[in-house]
């Protein structure tokens, strides 16, 4: 199987072209391919896959081998490897995902290899029922405790579930409440956990604990929620670009004011590219 090691600020994944004789690996064979250790490492597997309502479709797996909705810095990497390779001859590009179709617009650098993607995230959904969340109405500027920490919570999906808790992303405080949180009873399908604080109306610092994957070091919906949540509670300016600071660098975010699609700009690189066997099939 060949296969591209691509990141966007360091959320790095194994990139399989299934249009041109790539494998859509199983669950299992995903979960191998991603482990740091005995695979090639990677927070996910992204497959590029034909649509009938876009130029192409993208799947994605966790790090658990388990399938989200949608990754932001996934979609950046995936246009970034349609502009680069060729599949594509447009700068913008639609992009199926589990979340929809989402419009995406890529920026080359001087030797016209796609250095930023610009993506229209969809509107947040702050509705219970939506995200989903056990509940009705919606949980916006809650109180809520964990750990022995009590803190403001908010529940939005991006096409998939977050939990932002404005509370200081110290990393202790990330790796002990992440998975208490991330299996919050009151999430069916489990919930992303955001650790946000506020540095000014136009600026997040953010450590996001992923679903299926843990600590990353860039999570491209977790910052749209985070600035969709704070926008909310009249912490950011809307119709600005946010500055949402991670680990692994800086994500764009615009919050429009009349409830429009989130833009996310960012950036995509691509590491390397190679051959290899899948897991449970042997060497050839």
């Amino acid at each position: 199987m060949h296969f591209w090691k691509v990141h966007g600020l360091g959320n790095d994944f194994a990139l399989v072209d299934a249009t041109r004789g790539g494998k859509w690996v199983t669950p299992a064979q995903a979960a191998a391919l991603c482990h740091r250790h005995t695979g090639i490492g990677a927070d996910g597997v992204l497959t590029v896959l034909p649509s009938l309502c876009a130029a192409f479709r993208m799947h994605l797996y966790n790090a658990d081998g388990s399938e989200p909705e949608m990754c932001g810095n996934g979609i950046r990497c995936f246009v970034k490897y349609l502009v680069d390779h060729a599949l594509t001859r447009e700068l913008a590009v639609a992009v199926e995902t589990g979340r929809g179709v989402l419009p995406c617009r890529a920026t080359l650098d001087a030797r016209g290899a796609v250095e930023t993607v610009s993506v229209d995230m969809g509107a947040p959904l702050f509705e219970r029922s939506r995200i989903p969340m056990k509940g009705d109405g919606e949980y916006v500027g809650q109180t809520l405790q964990a750990g022995g920490l009590t803190f403001v919570a908010s529940a939005v999906s991006m096409g998939n579930p977050h939990l932002v808790v404005l509370l200081r992303p110290d990393l202790d405080v990330v790796q002990r409440l992440g998975p208490e949180l991330e299996a919050h009873p009151w999430f069916p399908n489990r919930v992303n956990v955001n650790f946000a604080a506020v540095r000014g109306p136009r600026e997040i610092d953010l450590v996001v604990y992923e679903r299926g994957s843990g600590i990353t070091q860039a999570c491209g919906t977790g910052a749209c929620a985070t600035a969709a949540v704070c926008a909310r509670l009249g912490l950011v300016e809307r119709d600005q670009e946010i500055s949402v600071h991670l680990p692994g660098g800086t994500l764009h975010i615009s919050v429009p004011g009349d409830g429009a699609g989130i833009w996310m700009r960012g950036p995509a690189l691509e590491v390397y590219e190679g051959d290899l066997f899948l897991p449970g099939e042997g060497r050839r």
